[in-house]
């Protein structure tokens, strides 16, 4: 959008007036009008973009890189009893690491930023016995499957009554 503003500059440079430059670069006359105004004001230097718009991020992008790091590292490696990073800890590690406080119900904004998704870890007991999983469910569960009676067998959904 900011390559639009700045041709649009230089066309209102050599003397077009609004409607032209709409049509050359196929904006509303509108948006061309605005612009124009804005050229008059400000020069081209008014057009460029004003950068993203929001609150500055509270980390710097070595702060940012540093929790990533620690995160990647686990929470063991902070002093964690649990393999699970929860965001009341992050907030506390930012904390710590930072002194900068994030309430927990934003720290994910924070970690979407740094490329990091929810992930929940499923529940397994340690005990666990794979063969002993896959032998069941080849053997034991075809038996307590449900399945329907063979061709004309009445449905369990049925509300004839024959």
């Amino acid at each position: 959008m900011e390559k639009r503003r700045l041709k649009a500059a230089k066309l209102f440079a050599k003397g077009l007036n609004p409607s032209a430059v709409a049509r050359q670069l196929g904006v509303r006359r509108q948006s061309a009008h605005a612009w124009q105004q804005v050229w008059q004001q400000a020069g081209a230097d008014g057009l460029r973009s004003k950068g993203s718009a929001g609150r500055k991020p509270r980390l710097t992008p070595a702060q940012e890189e540093d929790l990533a790091d620690a995160i990647l590292a686990g929470p063991e490696a902070a002093g964690y009893a649990t393999a699970v990073w929860t965001l009341p800890r992050l907030a506390r590690l930012i904390q710590q690491r930072h002194g900068i406080g994030y309430h927990p119900g934003h720290v994910w904004h924070l970690l979407d930023r740094l490329g990091f998704s929810c992930q929940r870890p499923s529940r397994r007991a340690l005990e666990r016995n794979a063969a002993e999983v896959r032998r069941w469910h080849r053997q034991r569960w075809p038996a307590l499957k449900k399945k329907p009676g063979g061709k004309g067998a009445p449905s369990s959904l049925s509300t004839r009554v024959d």
